[in-house]
């Protein structure tokens, strides 16, 4: 049975661009890409590579790559970035050399920019994964989510678009639907959690890439997916709202918070509802200077573009 039709003003919320993804003067290339959603992910895989796909590919990615390409918040930025090493059109593969070195949420935010581009209603989601390993752990991911006429919203990893990071995850199912059981949004990760029905310790970074696991961690991937409901798609290092570092354990005010975020968060999501308590709660919204923690630099506070 198809889904009811998406409401005109959610429709028209999610086909427009948000500051982040907006392409601005590089919307010139545009025009070229195509308007399905499965040919789209295939292109962004091929502008982009994962900053920890070295081995994968057998490329060392310079160092510098790495630093300067990983505090790139806006989709401009990053496109000026792939047409500066190479002016080719979108739709041509670039060469490891010459792609944009980032993580889940650059992948998830160019494609949702595409989709955005091409009408499709889109928004981009941070959660947990557990297929990028097969002992139980859910890894810290962002993923699309996109409007489907026939089967309503579905979950996009265009990481997966590449066959070879598709086949060394040994990943089964199409990655233009992601199963919501391999992927949790990050409400549903809190809720399972709160619940008793998970461990918290098994949701988070694995210690390779920095070992931040637990409730508190999980706790601030909600609050990074609701504003990512609200087309607000910061860094996943941008900090904001109530601040527990590892280890420590949340208020119980900040527990109920959470439990009202993560509740309008899973499922089909209640647009009006969880937009209210976005722009309303300032624990929640998110300011225009927030604390960044980049993975190579020091702490810093960033204001964000209006």
């Amino acid at each position: 049975m198809e889904p009811a039709p998406l409401a005109p003003k959610i429709a028209d919320f999610y086909m427009t661009q948000s500051v982040f993804s907006e392409p601005n003067d590089l919307v010139g290339y545009y025009p070229d890409l195509p308007a399905d959603p499965t040919a789209l992910a295939g292109i962004v895989r091929n502008l982009l590579v994962h900053r920890l796909e070295g081995e994968l590919f057998d490329y060392r990615i310079p160092p510098d790559r790495l630093r300067d390409d990983a505090e790139t918040r806006y989709v401009d930025d990053i496109l000026r970035l792939i047409t500066g090493r190479d002016g080719a059109p979108l739709t041509s593969p670039r060469r490891l050399d010459d792609r944009f070195v980032g993580i889940c949420r650059d992948f998830a935010l160019l494609h949702c920019s595409f989709l955005r581009h091409a009408g499709v209603p889109a928004r981009i989601r941070s959660g947990f994964a557990d297929y990028f390993g097969d002992t139980g752990f859910h890894f810290d991911h962002v993923v699309c989510e996109y409007w489907d006429e026939r089967h309503g919203w579905r979950l996009a990893d265009p990481q997966l678009a590449d066959p070879s990071a598709a086949g060394s995850l040994g990943v089964d199912f199409d990655h233009m639907d992601v199963p919501r059981d391999r992927f949790l949004v990050a409400g549903a990760a809190w809720r399972s959690i709160r619940a008793g029905e998970a461990d918290p310790n098994t949701f988070g970074l694995p210690p390779e890439e920095g070992g931040l696991v637990g409730e508190w961690f999980v706790a601030g991937n909600v609050r990074l997916d609701l504003a990512m409901i609200n087309k607000v798609e910061p860094l996943l290092w941008d900090i904001w709202g109530p601040e527990v570092t590892d280890g420590e354990r949340l208020a119980a005010e900040d527990c109920e918070l959470y439990d009202r975020a993560a509740a309008l968060t899973v499922g089909d999501v209640p647009f009006e509802a969880a937009s209210a308590l976005f722009t309303g709660n300032d624990a929640l919204r998110t300011p225009r200077t927030v604390l960044t923690r980049p993975v190579y630099g020091s702490p810093r506070e960033v204001l964000l573009r209006g």
